[in-house]
Order: structure tokens, then C-alpha cells, then sequence
């Protein structure tokens, strides 16, 4: 999408070379017809003793928007003609002391003009160069970090797929289920860097993700249709130091809810609740359900689980608390307060 810039974003951007050498001498002669023409006009209307009136604006845009060449040719011709015409005795090149001092202030005057307007257009011209490298270095590295995401990102499926091969030769259930437990993690780190690899941005939509990743477990522990999910989540974009945590603890507690709260063929519901409307920076994750609640005598710092382990440490990891209790009404609660 093309830039909009203002008028005077664009004046300060003029480059005098983008123009033709050919037309930049044409108009470096019409400033200086202009100038003359218009200084002519004023004569008589003028006091005494403003030759040069007209002609320094003309030097100064030329030399801006046409180049020092051409400015010093409008500086040169403007003298000229204001020395002819304007200067006592009028239509002559006489020199006299007094002409002396007005040549020299002009000369002087249009010589400053000249100069600044080139050391501004070099600064200008400096500083552009520089504002590109830095752009190009920036999609640089803008390029290398999502190349790095996509390796990492098959590093981690293939890490997966190798560990599913060797889940097919272990037949011991205890190792099976951590092997099981293992595959759901790395394939669900990969998923985020997936989505972070997505050039629409290095955020996460938490809302979306929950989702996601709720509908997954379902079908991967085959309780899709017997345990009903909905999710509520106030909008909420995190990076990769947010997602990856809270994506893996609300992984896990999906998980230990579906394990121990709905055993067997035990149907149920359970809400997921993302509430972004806390203090500044600080958000709340509920994950309720109707299961068979909690043993009697469950502290979330004692468990050996673990999934629940897991889930404690990166709560830590984002500055949160994480509390699972069981509800009045049956079921179990769990609630997590962190920071993004």
C-alpha cells in the first residue's frame, strides 16, 4: 500500500535529482524570469534600496528543488540583472563603492542560501540512506526469525513423529501414556510457533487458541461427544513468552479434567473462561467443569503429577497464581492469574 504523506512530508523528502537535467535548467531559468518579472513590477512601489527582493526566494528554491548548479546559476544571473536594472545608475554595470557594498551583501546573502540548502539536502539525503539500511536490516532480521520459527517448528514435528514410532513398540500403559503426554506437548509448542511463523504478526490469539486447542484434546483423548466444551474469551493477543506457557498449562489442565473428572465413559461439560478485564497487564484463566471434583485433601503444591508440575512451574514463568479447588455445585474449578 503506497504511503501518504503531506505536503510537507513531501517537501522535505524532495529529491532535486528524481527530475530531468533538461527540465531542471528550464525551470532554473523560468525561477529567475519569474523573479525578474515580478521585481519589475514592484519597481516604484518599492523604497529604495531593495534590488534583490525577488531574487533571493528564487535562489533558494532553485537550489532546493533543482540542485546547487542550478541555484548558482539563478544566484548569478539574478545579480546580473539586478546590478543592470536596479542599481543606480539603472540600466548599466557601473561600480561604484556603494555597488560594491550591495554586490557584496548579495553575494554574500545568496552564498549562505546556497550552502545551507545543500549541507540540508546532503543531511536530508544521509539520513534517508540510513532510514533504508535500517529498514532493510530490520526485514533482514524480520526474514531470519521467521526462518528460524519454521526450522524450529519442524525440528519439533519431527521429534513428534519420532516419538509416536516408538510409542507404536511400547506396550507398557504407563510409558505409553507418557509418551502420549509428551507427543501432545511438543505437537502443541509446535503449533504456536506455526502460528507465530504466520507473517500476519508474532502474536497469538488467545481467544482462538483456546479454542483450538480444547477441540483438539476432545479428539485426541476420544471424548468428543460425550464431554461438551465452550469457551469464553475476551480478546487478547500475547507473544510467544505468553503463549507458550499458558498454552501448555491449559493443556494440561484440559487434560488432568478429562482424566479424572470424566473417567471412563462419564459425560460432562467443561468452560473455559479468559477474562482479559483485570488491572493493566493481568489477566484470569478459569477452567470449570461438572466432573467428579477433586479428592479429599487435594493441595495443586503436593501433587505428584506430573502435568499439574508442569502446569505450577510456568504459572510461575508468568508471574501468576494458579488454585484448583472443588465447586459448591460439583466439580472442579481451576484458576489462573498471570500477567502478559
Amino acid at each position: 500500500m503506497t504511503e501518504k504523506l503531506s505536503f510537507l512530508e513531501r517537501v522535505s523528502r524532495w529529491e532535486p535529482y528524481s527530475l530531468p537535467s533538461g527540465l531542471r535548467w528550464v525551470l532554473a531559468v523560468l525561477a529567475f524570469a519569474v523573479a525578474l518579472v515580478i521585481r519589475y513590477e514592484l519597481e516604484g512601489i518599492l523604497p529604495p534600496g531593495f534590488p534583490y527582493l525577488t531574487f533571493f526566494p528564487a535562489i533558494l528554491i532553485s537550489a532546493y528543488f533543482l540542485g546547487p548548479a542550478q541555484g548558482i546559476f539563478v544566484a548569478i544571473a539574478s545579480g546580473a540583472a539586478a546590478w543592470y536594472f536596479f542599481i543606480p545608475p539603472l540600466n548599466s554595470f557601473a561600480f561604484s563603492g556603494a555597488t560594491a557594498v550591495a554586490l557584496a551583501f548579495y553575494v554574500f546573502v545568496a552564498a549562505v542560501e546556497i550552502g545551507l540548502t545543500t549541507l540540508a539536502q546532503g543531511a536530508r539525503r544521509a539520513l534517508s540512506i540510513e532510514r533504508e539500511e535500517k529498514e532493510m536490516l530490520a526485514e533482514q532480521r524480520q526474514l531470519m526469525f521467521h526462518e528460524l520459527q519454521h526450522r524450529v517448528s519442524n525440528n519439533l514435528a519431527t521429534v513428534s513423529g519420532l516419538l509416536k514410532l516408538q510409542r507404536r513398540m511400547v506396550s507398557d500403559d504407563a510409558a505409553g501414556v507418557a509418551l502420549d503426554d509428551s507427543v501432545r506437548r511438543i505437537d502443541l509448542v509446535a503449533r504456536i510457533m506455526r502460528n507465530l511463523h504466520d507473517p500476519s504478526g508474532q502474536t497469538v490469539d488467545l481467544a482462538r487458541f483456546l479454542a483450538d486447542t480444547g477441540r483438539d484434546i476432545l479428539e485426541s483423548t476420544g471424548a468428543t461427544g460425550r464431554v461438551a466444551l465452550k469457551v469464553e474469551a475476551d480478546p487478547l493477543l500475547v507473544g510467544p513468552d505468553v503463549s507458550v506457557p499458558l498454552g501448555l498449562i491449559a493443556t494440561e489442565l484440559l487434560a488432568n479434567t478429562l482424566e479424572h473428572g470424566f473417567p471412563g465413559e462419564n459425560s460432562g461439560q467443561i468452560g473455559v473462561r479468559l477474562d482479559a478485564g483485570q488491572e493493566e497487564g493481568r489477566a484470569l484463566l478459569q477452567i470449570r467443569d461438572n466432573g467428579h471434583g477433586l479428592p479429599d485433601g487435594f493441595d495443586i503444591e503436593q501433587a505428584r503429577s506430573l502435568g499439574l508440575s508442569i502446569a505450577r512451574q510456568f504459572a510461575k514463568q508468568l508471574g501468576g497464581t494458579l488454585v484448583m479447588e472443588r465447586r459448591p455445585e460439583g466439580g472442579t474449578e481451576a484458576r489462573l492469574e498471570f500477567s502478559y
